[in-house]
């Protein structure tokens, strides 16, 4: 697996980020219970919320402290980690074709937490290497990028994400905000992050296709919390006018079968159903990606009627 970082940072792999610091464990009584009681308000708050007991990531210490108001909380280290490319060697990072007219190469890159790294698990187990798999079967012709930083806040993405889209891309999806849940960050300074993030990557990448995953906060810091950091997901794909997909770790979050042994980090099966729910929205977004006109640079979506 090829990585375009500069010379001298570390590979986002589950080794290299286990070596580093022991996760975050976010211990629960009784999780089982404590994810029915989830769903039971869920279903009286009517906000959508999946049946999770714990949403979400380990967090290593790091340099500098979040920039987005948590007191105490590290965010990721100010060198970025190295950029995991799901594709064979001797392809370069834009979208390309060659001689003979064949489809162009597009790169997709997940921005995101160790939820996308793939903590704990080999790189081709992580799910965005996954996702390289089903499109590939797919036929269609894109490069995938594991862009994921353990420990990563909103506020730390967005200062990382100039230099992860330091090469084209037709397509960045915004994995950002599992570890403001994890430490009770105010809502509104992940919405404000998550706008200023999509800003960025427009700046940097004009024409730029996007979308947003949905992430939740933990149960035990309370439904007013919990329903407010949900919105502001919705508020700043409505505001910046991007798809809102689903919550990445439905149907995996809270089930101990398909989690490490930190009930956090999604296992081999969990990854699996990872990838499944963001094939879902994905694969409809590269063929879109694929159908646009050939001339078309590699970042613009096609043309809407």
């Amino acid at each position: 697996m090829d990585t375009n970082a500069p010379a001298g940072t570390s590979k986002v792999t589950s080794r290299s980020t286990v070596r580093g610091c022991e996760p975050l464990r976010y211990s629960l009584v009784r999780p089982r219970a404590t994810s029915m009681r989830w769903q039971s308000e869920v279903r009286r708050i009517g906000q959508g919320l999946w049946g999770a007991a714990v949403v979400l990531v380990a967090a290593c210490s790091a340099d500098r402290a979040s920039t987005n108001g948590s007191t105490g909380a590290a965010d990721s280290a100010a060198a970025p980690a190295s950029v995991a490319e799901n594709t064979p060697e001797g392809t370069d990072g834009a979208a390309s074709s060659s001689a003979g007219g064949a489809r162009r190469v597009q790169r997709v890159v997940f921005l995101g937490t160790s939820l996308t790294a793939g903590l704990g698990l080999d790189p081709e187990k992580a799910y965005p290497a996954l996702l390289q798999a089903k499109a590939d079967s797919a036929g269609y012709a894109v490069r995938i990028v594991n862009a994921g930083l353990s420990g990563e806040t909103s506020a730390g993405a967005l200062r990382r994400a100039g230099w992860v889209l330091d090469q084209p891309a037709a397509m960045v999806v915004l994995e950002v905000g599992a570890n403001d849940g994890l430490r009770g960050v105010d809502p509104d300074s992940t919405y404000a992050n998550l706008v200023k993030l999509v800003a960025a990557v427009r700046a940097g990448q004009p024409g730029v296709s996007l979308a947003l995953v949905q992430m939740e906060a933990p149960t035990n810091l309370g439904r007013s919390y919990t329903t407010r950091f949900h919105t502001a997901y919705e508020r700043a794909a409505r505001e910046t006018g991007i798809p809102l997909w689903p919550f990445l770790l439905d149907g995996v979050a809270g089930d101990a079968t398909l989690n490490q042994a930190d009930g956090i980090h999604p296992n081999v099966v969990g990854s699996q159903r990872v990838a499944e729910t963001v094939w879902r929205s994905l694969g409809p977004a590269l063929a879109a990606l694929q159908a646009a006109p050939s001339g078309m640079p590699s970042g613009t979506p096609p043309a809407t009627p």
